[in-house]
C-alpha cells in the first residue's frame, strides 16, 4: 500500500453555522461552514424554516405578483368575444324577403 495517503486529520475543527452556532469537532478539514445545524434545523427545534440558497421561493412570489397584476388588465374571455361579436354585426348585412322583392323588381 501507498504511505501518506491519507489526508490529515483535525480532532478540533471548527464548524460555522449560518444561525451564529459555533462548535468544534473531528473533520479532515480545519474549518467547515454549514448552513443548518441541530440548533436551526427544523426537524430538531420544530420550527418550519425556508432553506433557500438560490431565491426560488422570492422567483416564485415575483412571478405570481406580476401574472395578478397583468391578469387584473387583461379582459376576459367573454368580453373579447362578445365585443368581437358585435364587430361581426356591424360589418353584416341582414337581407330580409322584401328586400329582395324589392331589388329584383326594380331591376327588370
Amino acid at each position: 500500500m501507498k504511505k501518506d495517503i491519507q489526508p490529515k486529520y483535525y480532532e478540533k475543527a471548527k464548524v460555522i453555522c449560518a444561525c451564529g452556532n459555533n462548535f468544534t469537532t473531528g473533520s479532515t478539514q480545519a474549518e467547515l461552514k454549514i448552513e443548518l445545524c441541530s440548533m436551526c434545523h427544523p426537524f430538531y427545534t420544530g420550527k418550519q424554516k425556508l432553506v433557500d440558497t438560490a431565491r426560488r421561493v422570492e422567483k416564485f412570489e415575483a412571478k405570481v405578483k406580476v401574472k395578478d397584476a397583468v391578469a387584473k388588465t387583461r379582459k376576459g374571455k367573454t368580453v373579447k368575444r362578445a365585443a368581437k361579436d358585435a364587430t361581426r354585426a356591424k360589418r353584416t348585412v341582414k337581407v330580409s324577403m322584401k328586400d329582395l322583392e324589392t331589388k329584383t323588381k326594380k331591376g327588370k
